[in-house]
């Protein structure tokens, strides 16, 4: 899904919780499990990465460091009782990006486009948000370069899937030292996640992504609605 769609987490996350973690070692537990796939996509799409005009990659990929760290320690210090209440809203935004991200980018490069500058200052939210949650970045990524002007998609695709794994690599040696990932659980994942990850990037350059888009986003409405329910059944 990550490779040729997106919204992985959309599965990992929901798997972890209903299998008993809390909401905040799943998402971090999440995050441990679907880096290894991440690299392996980057792995992949390693040829097709190209700079951004204006913006050398390698400032990009610094900028998702740094932030993604911080959106990291966030994490770590949110009290698990906070985390579940935001959870549902971090999930009905993610949604919300998955499903219109790439239409809002292509009509607002319409009307407006964005300098080195600010290309670098959304990276770095866009990193925060990645640490500190991180469902859907990678479609809200594209949607933000798009304003840049940016249009191939295929360089864009790659470029996402570079800084995702920058930001996630990161954020994962924080959850690690901050003792937030349940290793049983993550060490099964992850497993699945390598193989999807390098297999699908591969599924992704010869099959059209639309028909798995739209299953994605059926499916990560139902699980916006689940965990809105949760958050505020009755006690």
């Amino acid at each position: 899904m990550n490779a040729a769609a997106g919204g992985a987490s959309f599965v990992t996350f929901p798997a972890l919780v209903f299998f008993g973690l809390p909401p905040l070692n799943a998402n971090a537990s999440s995050t441990v499990a679907l880096l290894p796939g991440t690299l392996a996509s980057a792995w992949v799409y390693r040829a097709d990465a190209e700079p951004f005009e204006g913006v050398p990659l390698t400032a990009m990929i610094l900028v998702s460091l740094v932030s993604g760290f911080a959106g990291a320690l966030l994490l770590i210090y949110t009290p698990q009782h906070s985390f579940d209440a935001i959870i549902p809203w971090l999930m009905l935004v993610a949604t919300l990006a998955f499903a219109f991200g790439r239409q809002a980018g292509t009509h607002l490069r319409r009307v407006m486009r964005i300098g080195p500058t600010a290309l670098l200052g959304s990276q770095f939210l866009l990193g925060i948000y990645g640490g500190y949650f991180g469902a859907a970045v990678g479609i809200i990524m594209m949607a933000v370069w798009s304003f840049f002007g940016i249009s191939n998609i295929k360089a864009l695709n790659a470029s996402k899937t570079l800084l995702v794994g920058a930001t996630n690599a990161i954020a994962v040696i924080c959850f690690i030292a901050g003792h937030l990932v349940w290793w049983p659980q993550t060490c099964a994942m992850l497993a699945g996640g390598v193989i999807g990850g390098y297999g699908g990037a591969h599924i992704a350059r010869r099959i059209p992504a639309e028909p798995l888009r739209l299953g994605v986003t059926i499916f990560n409405v139902v699980m916006t609605v689940v965990f809105f329910a949760r958050a505020y059944r009755p006690a």
